[in-house]
């Protein structure tokens, strides 16, 4: 659906409405019950600043961590650059992350007029919620394939570097604590197949080689489904047949068959990312779909479906957002951004009314799905529907494009930009930590008017 086409039916929600609507937007998604937060000590605070000041240096220089020391390990510099806190105790990452979301109201409050806090920030804040699984708590992994430290372009695991300071070097993930074993294992499994393997791996598609990433995924049951992407070159059909046949072998009666598969999923790609209607995801071996329980509803997953990579915290964020809409029987709830309709699926189960609205097709690639998110008009449909009382907006990056409509929706009537509805006050924000021992963080802002 286009911003157009939402605005349109904005128009005639008062229609669909028989007591209030509820509307939550989203890019990204989690929260819980909360409890308020606490100011950072000096000592945290402190660790705080060096963390800042490592943030920092990885930005400048891409991809890629600045490490002055050359007695770091292959492993740590790799686990700074993915798990940039992991050196610290949990506790003080839900602390950091609290004060760097403190930091992002407090520029909101700049920028609105109508704000329902004190303390320097816009409306109440608590404390971050934290993931109930802290360790291995990732339900899907890719795992790139490149040179290692040895040498070998057969290695498989997550590279630090970039390609324009040709220095990237591919480094084995065993040792990081946001993955779960049973994808290091089909890691392992995966880069021993390919050593045996007599095709190269293609680490720059245009000098050739084969073999590319593989992306586990699994669920709490343990199923597992790995999806390798193979890059065909000039290879014949009945060639990539053959090593098709060799690749079920290995993960069905070989070595491999310890990974106990239930899905094995390949995809001939000739670009970077693929979309499943350009070149399908071919199932070799298995079951197509594997299947996750959350909040007692299932929920299926294809190789290509959108589903939180921490379910845990997904329960904690569906919760917190059940909490905060308070959906009666006389509720009307639009799920902007839907997906696969697991918010409103989970969250709204006691209102009158689901709306689901995807604002594009799911073959559509992420980078034009945030073009359309981000769209004025879609902000500016929902801030003139004045039957939209309550507005819940949960965003991973609310320093970026996500503040931009944040104050769109508080700011006084502007003529000029369109906006003549009565504005939003934000009145509760509740930091969420869906992915441990990272510097990122969800923010859930419940906005009212």
């Amino acid at each position: 659906m286009s911003a157009a086409s939402l605005s349109r039916l904005l128009g005639i929600v008062p229609q669909l409405i028989s007591h209030q609507i509820f509307w939550f937007h989203t890019s990204q998604r989690c929260c819980k019950n909360v409890t308020f937060g606490q100011n950072l000590g000096s000592t945290t605070a402190a660790k705080q600043e060096i963390v800042k000041k490592h943030s920092a240096k990885r930005r400048k220089s891409g991809k890629t961590a600045v490490f002055p020391s050359t007695n770091i390990t292959w492993e740590e510099r790799l686990a700074d650059t993915v798990t940039p806190l992991w050196r610290m105790n949990y506790e003080e990452q839900l602390q950091i992350k609290y004060e760097a979301q403190k930091r992002t109201l407090e520029f909101l409050t700049t920028s609105i007029t109508n704000c329902s806090g004190t303390d320097d920030v816009c409306c109440p804040m608590h404390s971050t919620l934290p993931s109930p699984v802290t360790v291995g708590y990732r339900n899907k992994s890719t795992f790139s394939v490149n040179r290692g430290p040895d040498g070998n372009p057969k290695t498989v695991g997550h590279y630090i570097g970039t390609g324009k300071g040709r220095n990237i070097v591919c480094i084995h993930s065993d040792h990081l604590v946001n993955m779960p074993e049973k994808h290091k294992q089909v890691a392992r499994d995966y880069e021993q197949f390919i050593r045996h393997s007599p095709l190269d791996p293609c680490i720059l598609f245009h000098e050739g080689g084969h073999w590319r990433e593989i992306t586990i995924r699994t669920n709490r049951r343990g199923d597992t489904m790995a999806i390798v992407y193979f890059h065909p070159q000039n290879l014949v059909k009945e060639e990539i047949s053959k090593h098709q046949k060799s690749l079920v072998e290995y993960f069905t009666i070989g070595p491999g068959a310890a990974c106990e598969l239930t899905s094995l999923y390949f995809q001939e790609s000739t670009m970077t990312r693929c979309l499943h209607e350009e070149s399908p995801y071919q199932l070799l071996y298995g079951v197509p779909y594997i299947f996750e329980e959350v909040l007692g509803l299932t929920f299926r997953i294809s190789p290509d479906a959108f589903f939180q990579v921490n379910t845990g915290g997904a329960e904690v964020l569906y919760q917190t957002v059940c909490d905060l809409i308070r959906a009666d029987i006389d509720s009307v709830v639009l799920d902007v951004c839907c997906g696969t309709g697991a918010v409103g699926l989970t969250v709204c189960q006691g209102a009158a009314r689901v709306i689901g609205i995807e604002l594009i097709d799911q073959a559509v690639e992420d980078a034009q799905c945030n073009a359309v998110l981000n769209d004025y008009r879609v902000i500016r449909a929902i801030r003139n529907c004045e039957q939209i009382r309550r507005l819940v907006y949960i965003s991973c990056k609310p320093e970026g494009e996500a503040m931009r409509n944040f104050i769109e929706l508080c700011c006084l009537p502007d003529q000029q930009k369109k906006l003549i509805g009565n504005p939003f006050t934000p009145t509760l924000a509740v930091p969420v930590d869906m992915f441990p021992h990272t510097s990122h963080c969800e923010l859930v802002l419940l906005f009212e008017r």
